[in-house]
């Protein structure tokens, strides 16, 4: 029987969302193929083994339950990792390139495009040059912030026109993103995402409906379906994601012509090639009311796994169910790894 590592925690601001994440993937491994072997990494970088309940980790007991891990040992612990780690430390390569050292197969992407799609500004430049549609933005710098706000100010504004979102861009789950529509609330936003990251993504807002699909697979990827976001607060934060069920409103199949659906997938399949994307990912769009136009926002390689995520609800509308999935996301580890290796 396999030994599969399933990795939760972290050092990021959504240690608690993978917490939550985490337990849905436990729940959808075949029990009877693989151990499971959980592996948890506290706020503060520590590496512990836990082996008690489920329930525990997402009520936050497991820390004291577990014990102390020597990361040394973790080639001869496991056959196989699966990180469910969002954000810093989890989802931008750090993990993979130590999976990659230890020579260990692993689920979701590989380095180059876990960080390249953790950081939004980059992500977006790579978009542009694969010629898939994407919103105006700005790049600033946290230093630059704390130097002189107003001359950042000045400098947005004389490329971009409000309504703006301003966002950490190595940041998930819409951590330190704020919604601005004047210069005083542009400047709070921009020190409040410098807490997060030193580079800063601000976009021009577009009035349109928020999309997102499904991605798996490696060299030739499948789309799920299109679902809609349409959140009852002024957008889709942080606590309509994760916490509050009644604060947003999924639709899946989205309500959209076929061809813009259509377009959607294809997008995200020629973006997920691009950034050299492998396992899975999430997808998300813009389409802008009135013209149907549709832009790319973001790509998660590490998307939610919680009771309230878009991810394992696109691809069950598609047909593939939540146990389904895990197992091919689990093949497409090896996949890579034995292509990679010639094996």
């Amino acid at each position: 029987m396999k030994r599969i590592g399933v990795f939760f925690g972290g050092k990021s601001g959504e240690h608690e969302i993978s917490r939550m994440s985490v337990v849905s993937v436990m729940g959808a491994i075949d029990k009877e193929k693989y151990e499971i072997v959980k592996i948890g990494i506290t706020k503060k970088g520590q590496w512990r083994l836990f082996e008690g309940e489920d329930s525990h980790i997402e009520d936050g007991r497991w820390e004291e339950e577990s014990k102390p891990l020597n990361i040394g040992n973790l080639r001869q612990m496991i056959d196989f990792a699966f990180p469910v780690l969002h954000g810093p430390y989890g989802e931008d390569g750090t993990i993979q390139g130590l999976f990659e050292m230890m020579d260990i197969p692993y689920a979701g992407c590989g380095v180059l495009s876990s960080s390249a799609c953790m950081d939004k500004a980059t992500t977006k430049k790579l978009f542009e040059e694969a010629g898939i549609p994407t919103s105006a933005f700005h790049l600033v710098y946290g230093e630059d912030v704390a130097e002189d706000v107003e001359k950042v100010a000045d400098e947005i504004e004389a490329d971009l026109s409000y309504v703006m979102y301003v966002k950490p861009s190595n940041m998930g789950s819409s951590v330190g993103i704020s919604k601005v529509r004047n210069r005083e609330e542009l400047k709070e936003a921009l020190v409040l995402a410098a807490k997060y990251d030193r580079r800063i993504l601000v976009e021009e807002g577009v009035n349109c409906r928020e999309v997102e699909t499904g991605v798996i697979g490696n060299r030739y990827p499948e789309a799920a379906a299109v679902g809609e976001i349409q959140a009852t607060k002024d957008f889709y934060d942080y606590d309509a994601k994760y916490t509050d069920d009644a604060g947003t409103i999924i639709c899946i199949p989205a309500d959209l012509p076929k061809y813009i659906s259509e377009k959607i997938r294809e997008y995200a399949k020629r973006a997920y090639i691009a950034l050299d994307c492998s396992g899975f990912a999430r997808v998300d769009f813009f389409v802008e009311k009135g013209t149907g136009e549709v832009f790319i926002n973001e790509i998660n390689t590490i998307p939610g796994f919680t009771k309230y995520s878009m991810f394992p609800s696109l691809w069950a509308e598609a047909g593939v169910p939540f146990g389904e999935l895990v197992e091919r996301i689990i093949d497409y580890g090896y996949e890579r790894y034995n292509a990679k290796n010639n094996g």
